[in-house]
């Protein structure tokens, strides 16, 4: 399939997700699911076999692998936790941000301007997180980046 085409499919499924911002969300939830709980297989797998090697390390695979097991099973059930994992983590990258940026602001004046800027950054996060562990909201920036994602690739050129 040639980029326009897989440009323009991009553009019809954003366009289909803002209409039905929920079900967008399941079906990410649930791929995202799914792609976990084979990640955590393989973990368990590959832990299982490490573990001759190195116990350390085959102990680390297989709790990863539980781990992954749980969410990928939980997102596959719940698309609430979906949202509430992807808001969670947008609002602690927002909380790292605004921490680096107090201390490029108040210990580097070479760099105050940057640690303005990822001082707003982090502000930004930290809004977003609130609306991304809505699944409604979420659903809706799915749809979005689908739309801008497919009309990029639509426009690129050779």
């Amino acid at each position: 399939m040639g980029r326009n085409a897989t440009g323009i499919l991009l553009i019809i499924l954003g366009l289909i997700v803002l209409a039905l911002p929920l079900a967008g969300l399941i079906t990410v939830s649930l791929l995202t699911g799914f792609a976990l709980a084979l990640l955590g297989i393989g973990l368990l797998i590959f832990g299982y076999n490490d573990i001759k090697e190195s116990t350390a390390l085959g102990v680390i695979d297989i709790v990863l692998g539980i781990i992954a097991i749980i969410f990928g099973f939980g997102f596959i059930f719940s698309p609430d936790l979906f949202a509430f994992v992807a808001g969670f983590l947008i609002y602690l990258a927002g909380i790292f941000l605004i921490i680096a940026s107090l201390i490029a602001i108040f210990t580097s004046k070479s760099a105050r301007w940057n640690g303005v800027i990822s001082l707003i950054i982090g502000l930004i996060y930290l809004i977003l997180g609130y609306f991304v562990s809505n699944p409604f909201y979420l659903g809706i920036l799915i749809g979005l980046w689908l739309l801008i994602v497919g009309i990029i690739t639509v426009l690129q050129k050779d």
